[in-house]
């Protein structure tokens, strides 16, 4: 662990990777952030993707960055660019860059908690037992890119799929590949993550109106999103249809609530994408009113040591409470990696006292995830 450069402290928890403290990044945002820009720009380099937000070219609007991409170049998310006057998929029109599995039910997936496959929430019209759904799968559907630049990126090989303004060989599929896969009459749920589901958004949502009109089957096929909440609402409308139809959970990771902080950790605009999802938030919870079990939407939180500390999850959990319908918050337990691996893991004293946050926030189900990394670190 580090030393703030602003303030000179090392009594509390900072990272190398940022070189800055919370209270720094709260107290003196654009002095903290000046810095935090500087050691982002080396790592992007080496991956050849941009080093920020392009603003001078063709426009896309699928998520908040709202790139300006220039003729040959790529969007920050790695996965559109511009090539003869147009944008296009970086895998190309039809495809994706994206690996897929089969997860055994139950699953390690952020909604697990409340997740009809592991629960029996829904039942029966979400799913056809009133237990575990043993021997039948999730499809992970893991994609490459992301609106997103975490310095803790906890599945940070995704953007080493997208470098270099070309797919990595053996991580393309079309969109008849995945169709194909979810049609699987063992599959019952199918769930987009990565990286992050958002670039990818105009052809996903073209694969699950597929899947549901084609599965002949009696077994749901649960339509899920663990996304990082930035999409263009409009997408994130048909996204939580599609959830909402099919029984499946719309997961938004929400990373922090200062805008400061949410940028210094992420290498978005704050302010931008803390609006966009609070927006997007609402939008899945006005339509969870139409389904109460299992809950549509569901809101995680990863408890960065010195970072994502009680304020932000107070702040965040009473947001959440005020939503039109019930919306779990996961707390998810911290582990170093990706170019924040000086940090410990989670505390338990952190994630307790978080808990207590947000049930004092009034949000009525709070589920610990990747209990088993907590420890008495700080």
């Amino acid at each position: 662990m580090g030393k703030c450069v602003i303030c000179g402290r090392e009594d509390v928890v900072i990272s190398d990777s940022l070189n800055v403290c919370t209270t720094c990044l709260r107290q003196k945002p654009r002095e903290a952030l000046a810095i935090v820009r500087r050691r982002r720009i080396a790592w992007r380099s080496k991956l050849r993707l941009p080093i920020s937000r392009p603003t001078s070219g063709l426009q896309c609007r699928i998520c908040v960055n709202e790139c300006r991409i220039p003729e040959g170049a790529t969007g920050y998310c790695g996965v559109w660019r511009a090539r003869g006057g147009r944008l296009e998929p970086l895998a190309g029109k039809d495809k994706l860059v994206v690996y897929t599995y089969l997860d055994p039910h139950p699953t390690n997936c952020v909604a697990t908690p409340v997740c009809p496959a592991a629960t029996a929430r829904g039942y029966p019209d979400y799913t056809f037992t009133e237990g575990v759904e043993y021997g039948f799968y999730n499809l992970a559907v893991f994609l490459g890119g992301c609106p997103l630049d975490c310095v803790f990126c906890q599945n940070w090989e995704h953007k080493l799929i997208v470098s270099g303004g070309e797919p990595r060989r053996g991580y393309v599929k079309t969109a008849n590949d995945l169709v194909s896969e979810s049609l699987d009459p063992r599959v019952t749920c199918i769930c987009y993550f990565g990286g992050d589901p958002t670039p990818h958004t105009p052809l996903l949502l073209q694969v699950s109106r597929r899947v549901l009109e084609e599965n002949k089957s009696k077994l749901p096929k649960r339509i899920c999103w663990e996304t990082d909440g930035l999409v263009n609402p409009a997408i994130m409308r048909q996204m939580a249809w599609l959830s909402l139809v099919s029984g499946g959970i719309v997961k938004i990771d929400w990373k922090a609530w200062t805008p400061s902080i949410y940028e210094a950790l992420t290498g978005v605009d704050g302010e931008k994408a803390v609006k966009r999802l609070k927006e997007n938030a609402r939008v899945v919870a006005e339509m969870g009113v139409k389904r109460s079990n299992p809950p549509l939407l569901v809101v995680s939180v990863l408890l960065v040591p010195g970072y994502v500390d009680v304020e932000e999850v107070r702040h965040i959990a009473e947001y959440v409470a005020g939503l039109p319908s019930n919306v779990p918050m996961v707390l998810l337990a911290f582990h170093p990696d990706h170019v924040m691996r000086d940090l410990p893991p989670t505390s338990r004293r952190h994630m307790e006292e978080a808990v207590r946050a947000v049930r004092e926030a009034g949000v009525r189900e709070v589920y610990i995830g990747n209990e088993w990394l907590l420890g008495p670190y700080y």
